[in-house]
């Protein structure tokens, strides 16, 4: 072991050390994977919410019909929006998972992958947003 300049051993210093902290860096698997449990959990709640708003049509017609006029706003539009934003990278997200759990090319090809999702993901949206809002922002 080397010394210093007291005389105390040291512990030997490897080569190359990692930095303290997070491991995570902000590289593309971890937006994923963060990304991946954001849109995961917001639909979950979607979900939730839209069968106690579809079950209150047994409770009280009347009510149901309340809430559901609610929904026929423009803030409710974008909401639809980011919904549908939420699950298409949700969808296309847990292909890329699939992919690189079992094919060995996907794990080696992961920021590719990823930037593919993006990509399908644009485009879809591009292809949905424009023509929704339009409707929501018409009436």
């Amino acid at each position: 072991m080397p010394e210093t300049e007291a005389g105390t051993l040291t512990a030997p210093t490897p080569a190359k050390q990692r930095p303290g902290g997070t491991l995570y860096r902000g590289r593309e698997g971890m937006w994923s994977w963060v990304l991946h449990r954001i849109t995961g959990v917001a639909i979950f709640f979607f979900l939730l919410v839209h069968i106690l708003d579809t079950a209150l049509v047994r409770v009280s017609p009347e009510a149901y019909n309340a809430v559901i006029g609610t929904y026929q706003t423009p803030i409710m539009g974008l909401g639809e929006v980011a919904l549908v934003g939420a699950i298409v990278f949700h969808a296309f997200n847990g292909i890329r998972v699939i992919l690189v759990d079992f094919w060995a090319w996907a794990t080696r090809h992961q920021k590719l992958l990823f930037w593919i999702v993006i990509g399908l993901w644009v485009v879809t949206m591009l292809g949905f947003a424009p023509r929704h809002l339009m409707n929501v922002f018409s009436h």
